[in-house]
């Protein structure tokens, strides 16, 4: 385990998890094979991942579950309960209740799956996402999730550094921005039948923010695959950004010259930028971001928190805006 000094992402007590329950729950993990529990327990998971969410994974992935890679980042943070964070979603794909995907999901066929890789690098092509993950070792990362809704999770995502794979396809020096698509489906994914969204969704960062060693491509959590309501098989985990960056379900990665359109930027532009980036001083036009709701929490306690910049991982990607004026590029 590598060992480092603490940073402002670091968790403050509050939030730290008994080191027993910790131990306990990883040790877990190795014993079942990478079936981990959140704060909720183990009957949470296992019966969570009977409800819909096939364990079907192809070959090469499911091996590479056997050993995923304990990391720093966020180990000593109070993991949100699984069943919380399968059950609670936003992928208006499925719906727009916060149970839609959850509920609607487990028809959903996430095998065989390709992406399609585009534009400005020397490798393009369509590739099987076996072949995409087979040559990289998995990672669990725990980050905090912050939707833009103002409420927030404790996650434990696996999957690989984003940069990993992308510098896979060789980017070129017109690469200025990485684009992304999620599947467009009507027949498997009944939201996409209508809702006032031009499907398939879509979203893009600039190539120094996917690049930074931060942003994660995942295809697991808790220690397996990921629930079709989270995005199965392959999503974006962008812990700096609110949640509806971190697009789900991706068919098609395109290296481009020109900042691309993104679907809520183009839905509601005066309401979320390209950037997204947490920032308790930009609210949003109809609600303030200085608080959120840690989930889970009821209606007696509620579980507020401050809201931190960049959600807490300043230290890490703060750089990357320097000298921009984020008022305005929000």
């Amino acid at each position: 385990m590598l060992i480092r000094n603490k940073k402002s992402s670091d968790c403050t007590e509050s939030e730290i998890t008994d080191r027993s329950i910790y131990l306990n729950r990883r040790q877990f993990m190795k014993v079942t094979g990478g079936v981990a529990l959140g704060v909720g327990g183990i009957g949470q998971v296992s019966a969570a991942l009977q409800q819909g969410n096939p364990l079907s994974p192809s070959n090469n992935i499911a091996t590479s579950f056997k050993n995923i890679i304990e990391t720093p980042y966020g180990k000593e943070e109070k993991i949100s309960p699984f069943d919380v964070a399968s059950s609670y979603n936003n992928f208006y794909e499925f719906g727009y209740g916060k149970s839609d995907p959850k509920d609607k999901s487990s028809g959903f066929k996430t095998t065989p799956w390709t992406i399609s890789v585009e534009g400005e690098a020397g490798k393009t092509g369509v590739f099987d996402l076996d072949d995409i993950i087979r040559e990289s070792l998995l990672e669990e990362r725990i980050y905090r999730l912050r939707c833009v809704e103002a409420w927030s999770m404790v996650i434990p995502w696996v999957g690989v550094p984003l940069a990993t794979i992308l510098k896979r396809f060789e980017p070129n020096s017109n690469a200025k921005y990485v684009y992304f698509e999620t599947l467009y489906d009507p027949k498997q994914m009944p939201g996409q039948k209508g809702g006032g969204i031009d499907w398939p969704y879509r979203e893009a960062l600039r190539i120094d923010e996917a690049m930074n060693p931060l942003a994660f491509l995942a295809v697991g959590m808790y220690g397996s695959i990921l629930p079709n309501q989270n995005g199965a098989p392959v999503r974006l985990v962008l812990p700096w950004k609110y949640g509806f960056k971190s697009i789900k379900s991706i068919v098609t990665i395109r290296f481009v010259e020109t900042m691309p359109k993104t679907t809520w930027s183009m839905l509601a532009p005066q309401e979320y930028g390209f950037y997204a980036n947490v920032n308790p001083d930009v609210d949003h036009p109809r609600w303030s971001q200085k608080q959120e709701r840690r989930l889970p929490g009821g209606v007696l306690f509620p579980n507020v928190i401050e809201t931190k910049m960049f959600n807490g991982y300043e230290e890490e990607v703060g750089s990357l805006y320097a000298g921009m004026d984020l008022k305005r590029f929000y």
